[in-house]
């Protein structure tokens, strides 16, 4: 199971928002870049970034950011990025320049065939982010809610060769209330495609829980604040985490 340390963009910096939230964002690395470095010398195989202003904006607006990660992850980490891409040419833009998978969220409820093209042209490197609030998909950087839930949206890209889903309970994001497993398994069944879990993760007993037998299922979880504030020991759950199944690999 993978585990992903995540960087959230705001402004340049890398932050951590409390329930999606942008007026409550929490500045913990001036430097992207150092903070990227830091997560690979550890040892983390992925990293996990999103432009959060990108997202709003409906474009990649912390693109120097983002080139700057890449410039010192590479070869030992790979990344995935989301926030603000929204068409074909954005998207080979991204894979040209290293990122090793583009996350697809507005467009995937509002360009469904776009995400499918996409998947079609790029194998194995698109993955659909679907953000909930109260089981509702919301979009435009949590700004909008849909009627849709997230099982419903999942399914639209059955046998669409998406590398898998991020699945993220809004109502937990940045506020270290544990993942919400319940939904995300239910999400994992429903579905054939990986699912990743996010929002929420605050500790090693999130950790335990993703290693029990019932949650193979999943591709593996995001952590951000948890990471940060020092409630995770990093090294200790990428070791409990070590060879459980992944099903879209490492």
């Amino acid at each position: 199971m993978i585990l992903y340390p995540a960087i959230d963009l705001k402004d340049g910096a890398c932050v951590r928002l409390k329930l999606g939230d942008m007026n409550e964002a929490t500045v913990y690395n001036a430097d992207p870049a150092a903070q990227a470095r830091a997560f690979r010398d550890i040892g983390f195989p992925w990293l996990h970034v999103v432009d959060l202003n990108g997202a709003f904006a409906g474009r990649s607006v912390n693109g120097a950011a983002v080139d700057a990660i890449l410039a010192v992850v590479a070869p030992g980490m790979r990344v995935q990025l989301g926030g603000g891409i929204r068409d074909l040419a954005a998207i080979e833009a991204w894979l040209g320049k290293g990122i090793s998978r583009v996350i697809l969220g507005t467009v995937a409820l509002r360009e469904p065939d776009l995400v499918k093209a996409a998947a079609k042209a790029f194998p194995g490197c698109v993955v659909v982010g679907i953000d909930a609030r109260g089981g509702k998909v919301a979009v435009e950087g949590w700004a909008e809610s849909a009627e849709l839930t997230a099982t419903e949206l999942a399914r639209r890209f059955e046998d669409a060769g998406v590398a898998a889903i991020v699945y993220t309970d809004i109502d937990r994001d940045g506020v270290l209330k544990g993942l919400n497993l319940p939904a995300t398994l239910e999400l994992a069944r429903a579905v054939s495609i990986p699912v990743i879990a996010s929002g929420g993760l605050a500790s090693m007993d999130d950790i335990e829980a993703l290693s029990q037998p019932d949650m193979a299922i999943l591709d593996g979880a995001i952590t951000g604040r948890a990471l940060y504030d020092g409630r995770l020991d990093p090294r200790a759950a990428l070791d409990r985490l070590a060879g459980l199944h992944a099903p879209s690999g490492s």
